[in-house]
């Protein structure tokens, strides 16, 4: 059958419209660290063990990406899980706080769960959840075979 793609994400990039005002979100309003290697354009914060996010202009992360279309909902959400429905609503309070906006409230979901959804301020949408089907260890996601 050949060769299998590891199945791993390393790096999610989000193409953003001020980087400065994406870099102010994350490290100053939730606190996220950012990296040393972040220099003009780029900034790159470690999310967790061998995972970060990181920004760039998105005209520049189109053009890099050979996208015609740079705007719009993409289809894809970031999520974050925590331990907690108070994990849950604390997080998405600290996001508004720190300029995101509330997509949705946190509430109980059909799945037994509880989430809400922030978008940052480039309209990334982040969901935050507690899914009592998952196990946390440290921050790291820990899902069955």
């Amino acid at each position: 059958m050949g060769i299998k793609m590891e199945p791993r994400l390393n790096i999610v990039t989000l193409g953003v419209e001020d980087i400065r005002k994406a870099i102010r979100f994350y490290k100053d309003g939730l606190g996220w660290p950012l990296s040393s290697v972040s220099r003009g354009n780029y900034a790159i914060f470690i999310i967790s063990t061998g995972t970060a996010l990181a920004l760039y202009p998105r005209h520049l992360l189109a053009a890099d990406a050979c996208v015609k279309d740079p705007g719009g909902f993409g289809g894809i959400t970031l999520a974050q899980n925590v331990s907690s429905k108070t994990e849950v609503d604390t997080a998405l309070s600290q996001a508004v706080k720190a300029g995101g906006t509330l997509l949705k409230a946190a509430c109980d979901a059909d799945w037994g769960g509880y989430s809400g959804y922030f978008a940052d301020p480039d309209g990334h949408p982040w969901e935050v959840a507690w899914n009592p089907h998952f196990q946390l260890q440290q921050g790291k996601l820990l899902l069955p075979d």
